[in-house]
């Protein structure tokens, strides 16, 4: 899937939650939507965009793929350790 489409549909979610007064509940609810329905072969490829500047990504959304991407790493970090 092209980088851009990601941005365009990480945008998206992010808008939707944009509205949440909480920033914390806006945050994980961009996180839960990503963790849940993106494929994480998209994680990583967002994650790695994010990593290369970002370029596109509102700030909710790049504040959400930073951290669903660290969520990700430690994950495959404790499974590679089993």
């Amino acid at each position: 899937m092209s980088v851009e489409h990601l941005v365009k549909m990480a945008n998206d979610i992010a808008a939707y939650f944009n509205g949440e007064p909480d920033r914390r509940l806006a945050v994980e609810g961009v996180c839960n939507h990503l963790k849940k329905f993106w494929d994480p072969r998209m994680r990583r490829q967002i994650a790695a965009h994010l990593q290369s500047g970002g370029t596109g990504l509102s700030e909710l959304a790049r504040v959400a793929v930073a951290h669903v991407a660290e969520l990700d790493r430690v994950k495959s970090a404790g499974s590679l350790s089993s």
